[in-house]
């Protein structure tokens, strides 16, 4: 656990956490979403869209897609780990300490895009809400389309 987020909590460690939820929350791991990358993967691929890769290792950030030819970099943010303004929230139980983490995820996604920018990279962020419906899915494919036409 970083340093930042051991400061929330009474002597640097949770109290009373049982075994089994311990396991889980440690389990938890930020690479291959089922429900909101596998979602959009899957999308980009029916739509036939092509020349992206998933998870650049040499990028800042590790954009979920990247399309290294136009320089486009998409995220796909779970709303409850980014902060969703419209549908995030912060559990009541421990709230200082995923307060401090939703709100250390949202300054570490801002200055991993800021960083993309200088390099000249397009940036696209799409919030996990936003796949749910099938309408949703054809306007984030339909928007990605857009941007890879309008780049040379």
């Amino acid at each position: 656990m970083e340093r930042k987020l051991r400061k929330t909590l009474k002597g640097g460690k949770f109290k009373n956490v049982p075994a089994v939820r311990s396991k889980t929350m440690s389990a938890i791991r930020g690479k291959n979403n089922r429900t909101t990358e596998l979602c959009f993967r899957m999308a980009l691929v029916r739509a036939g869209i092509k020349g992206w890769e998933t998870n650049a290792e040499d990028l800042v950030g590790k954009p979920d897609f990247f399309f290294r030819k136009k320089h486009i970099a998409v995220f796909v943010d779970g709303c409850f780990w980014h902060g969703c303004p419209k549908c995030g929230h912060y559990p009541k139980t421990r709230s200082s300490f995923w307060k401090t983490k939703i709100l250390r995820n949202k300054e570490r996604d801002k200055k991993n895009r800021r960083k993309l920018r200088g390099k000249g990279i397009k940036v696209v962020s799409i919030w996990e809400h936003s796949l749910k419906t099938q309408k949703g899915v054809k306007l984030k494919i339909k928007q990605i389309r857009n941007f890879l036409t309008e780049i040379k």
